[in-house]
């Protein structure tokens, strides 16, 4: 199973570069971390994902603050369920300074 994401930045229309991202197991235990690259994107984490709840925690004000904008939500926490272990699971983050929406990306 394998894991990634991407970061959208929907107000400045382009890729939201140098977010940091802690994947987390539902009890809050840090279980990897990464930086966005130049294309808003987290390949992969480095850790082996069972049946479960996991969550992405992503530091949207730091990311703010780095391009000079003003936003609403300090972070965004997205909470999803690994229901098959073998499948690829990707999880976009579409971002603004004052919304955000997600989906199950391929």
């Amino acid at each position: 199973m394998s894991l990634s994401t991407h970061v959208l930045d929907a107000a400045l229309g382009r890729p939201a570069a140098g977010v940091a991202v802690r994947l987390e197991a539902a009890d809050g235990t840090e279980l990897a971390s990464a930086t966005t690259d130049t294309d808003g994107r987290v390949a992969s984490f480095d850790t082996v994902l069972d049946r479960a709840a996991y969550r992405l925690r992503f530091d949207t004000g730091g990311y703010f603050a780095a391009t000079s904008q003003t936003g609403f939500y300090p972070e965004v926490v997205l909470t999803f369920s690994i229901t098959d272990p073998e499948q690829h699971y990707h999880v976009p983050l579409l971002l603004s300074p004052f919304a955000y929406s997600t989906y199950r990306g391929s």
